[in-house]
């Protein structure tokens, strides 16, 4: 469906062409301070049109706030958040009536619902993850103010070239959005940032495209946060992180490297933080344990496939089996992982904050029971 979330729920509409994109988010508490600004300065990061890197599609992607706010600030009601589409062009997809473009969601929605958009991806497009950064936007100034909750996604990966584990260790603790939106590419590192933009370039100039990984870190998540079972934090940031357009991995901590270890390297020994609770000495488990957040920097890396779309012509067959060959036009991603970047940072974000409502909800009903007797406490609450 087109609604993510429980307690802070977002639901997107809009195809890439239509009149405008956006979100319905509800959930918001109230007397939160927002004014269009906020919200659009994650927008104008993922707009089209930035660089030779990407789509030369010019969308502005200026957001407008239809409801939930009043002068200034939010009223606990739906917030209704709108971005006008307006250089489309729909004659560009002509030869997608014919052809379904390989590898893109042209036949499997035919196949789901006997119809799809006439033009450009439709909700399989990028366009609709506009709707996602404006309401995560929303959802990361609370976390910032309320929490002191930081966000920082960047590029450590694009074909072949990837940073070097250590230099990503090393930026995640000092990274910052100032320091990731320095180079076009969106790599914070100093030697593999060249070579990825290069990398990029080139796959351009041959009408060929490519895929990357993106790595985001969430520092200063409270503890508590995840459900058990099914709705583990690393389930639920999975899950979000998966229904980004053109994503095919996801890993939290460790990950698949993991596996290479034995468990008495693994394992994340704890040590007093001097704040009266519990800090780990290393940090495979990426901030997560048995779902629930640890309270240590959260990090994980998504994975993301080159471009369906690219502009070499390819043999294939139409859509009632004759075999041909498509020439796709219109304007497309070389390679999505930089503009991917504020995607993923407001999809943590959205995670987050439906997370920290229902803990929130949990703890105020807990606090009006009476005390825990002393007894069954394992350790002082903190």
């Amino acid at each position: 469906m087109s609604t993510f979330g429980s307690a802070f729920r977002v639901t997107t509409y809009g195809e890439s062409h239509c009149k405008s994109v956006g979100c319905i988010i509800d959930g918001v508490p109230p007397g939160l301070a927002l004014s269009e600004a906020d919200i659009q300065v994650q927008l104008t990061r993922r707009r089209p049109g930035q660089s030779k890197l990407t789509t030369p599609r010019n969308e502005t992607d200026n957001v407008t706030i239809q409801s939930g706010c009043e002068m200034g600030y939010t009223l606990g009601t739906p917030i209704c958040l709108t971005v006008p589409n307006q250089d489309h062009r729909p004659h560009d997809y002509s030869e997608t009536d014919l052809y379904p473009r390989p590898s893109h969601a042209d036949y499997t929605y035919m196949q789901k619902y006997g119809i799809k958009a006439s033009s450009g991806g439709g909700r399989s497009s990028a366009r609709e993850t506009i709707g996602r950064v404006a309401a995560g936007a929303v959802a990361e100034k609370y976390l910032a103010e309320v929490h002191g909750v930081e966000i920082v996604a960047f590029v450590t990966g694009v074909g072949p070239i990837q940073v070097s584990e250590p230099a990503l260790q090393q930026l995640l603790g000092s990274v910052t959005r100032g320091i990731v939106d320095a180079t076009a590419v969106r790599c914070p590192d100093e030697l593999t940032a060249p070579l990825m933009h290069d990398e990029i370039v080139s796959c351009s100039e041959a009408k060929n495209s490519t895929g990357g990984v993106v790595t985001c870190v969430i520092r200063n998540a409270p503890a508590g946060l995840g459900e058990p079972c099914f709705d583990k934090l690393e389930a639920r940031l999975a899950h979000a992180m998966m229904s980004i357009p053109a994503t095919k991995g996801f890993e939290i901590g460790s990950g698949f490297a993991g596996t290479h270890m034995r468990g008495s390297e693994h394992n994340d020994a704890f040590e007093a933080n001097g704040k009266g609770g519990l800090r780990t000495l290393s940090n495979h488990s990426g901030g997560v344990q048995g779902g629930i957040s640890n309270g240590q920097t959260i990090y994980f890396r998504v994975a993301f496939k080159p471009p369906a779309t690219i502009s070499q012509d390819q043999s294939t067959a139409t859509y009632d089996g004759q075999g041909g060959v498509l020439t796709a036009r219109g304007r497309h991603d070389p390679c999505v992982v930089p503009r991917a970047v504020p995607i993923v940072e407001a999809m943590a974000a959205i995670v987050l904050m439906d997370a920290v409502l229902q803990q929130n909800g949990r703890t105020a009903t807990r606090q009006l029971l009476r005390p825990v007797p002393d007894e069954l406490k394992a350790i002082k609450p903190f």
